[in-house]
């Protein structure tokens, strides 16, 4: 009997109970009414005007879309061929950037510079020009036939090395000089003080920026058709050419937003879970 009671809740907390449910039920009630609000809007602004009926012929014919999606899906496999490629090459030339960017010692002094000009200069060259220099300036150094994909693979790697190096650098330099410390009084080298304590400390804070660099890569292997690859937008600009119709972009864009979206919510997954973890204290 005394158990029982003892399990019994409170009358304060079933005031407390009570006030959650309505601030939820609240909630709800104001989240439908501004969504309706918003669809209200945009129909009388948008959608009930004269141009949009012309503007859904020109972008949304779904007949044009069903013609022109084999084209544009062969050309997105091009794209994902550059992209999977570019991801293991991004990840070694940054990694290898970020780390001679950290070396300590006026021995090393040329090679901090080396590196330090190098993202410099990548990440203030738009990506479209170092398509062009890499697409029309390397076969031409080289006097030989470079495959677009290769190409491709190299002006992303150029580009995306030096914003990927800066977020590694950064995440190395976040993690407290004690642990280096702590590590080689314990007798570990430098590569095993990298590899055992610090790295592992770094990826936590590194992984969210490093996913939004992966999310913008996405998107920018879609450019790769400036070099005459038979890409994603080149079909898509190929069926436009012949139907006068501007809905094969359309459909180049939902796959690249199909793309993008499950990295997007892993991103915003992993960051409210980091949150969720530093304000309960679980990572110092």
């Amino acid at each position: 009997m005394t158990t029982d009671i003892a399990r019994e809740p409170s009358a304060l907390e079933l005031d407390r109970r009570r006030f959650r449910r309505g601030r939820e039920r609240r909630s709800v009630l104001i989240a439908v009414a501004s969504t309706l609000a918003f669809a209200a809007i945009v129909w009388v602004t948008v959608i009930n005007t004269e141009g949009w009926a012309k503007v859904q012929q020109t972008f949304f014919d779904l007949d044009v879309a069903l013609q022109a999606l084999p084209k544009v899906w062969d050309g997105f496999l091009i794209n994902l061929q550059v992209l999977g490629i570019s991801v293991f090459t991004v990840a070694a030339v940054a990694l290898a950037v970020a780390l001679l960017r950290t070396l300590r010692g006026p021995v090393f002094f040329p090679l901090r510079v080396l590196a330090a000009g190098y993202t410099d200069l990548f990440r203030g060259i738009p990506f479209i020009i170092v398509l062009y220099l890499v697409g029309f300036g390397l076969p031409t150094v080289t006097n030989t036939r470079i495959p677009e994909v290769l190409l491709g693979v190299i002006a992303v790697t150029l580009t995306y090395s030096s914003y990927v190096a800066e977020v590694i650098r950064a995440g190395i330099e976040a993690v407290h000089p004690s642990q280096w410390l702590a590590a080689r009084a314990l007798g570990l080298g430098y590569v095993q003080t990298l590899r055992r304590v610090i790295l592992p400390q770094a990826l936590r804070k590194m992984t969210p920026p490093l996913m939004n660099d992966f999310i913008s890569m996405q998107k920018d292997v879609g450019l790769i058709s400036i070099l005459g690859a038979i890409d994603a937008i080149a079909g898509a600009r190929s069926v436009t050419s012949l139907t006068y119709n501007f809905t094969p972009y359309v459909v180049a864009a939902v796959l690249f937003v199909l793309l993008a979206i499950p990295t997007i919510r892993l991103t915003d997954w992993y960051t409210a879970r980091l949150r969720a973890r530093e304000q309960t204290g679980a990572i110092v």
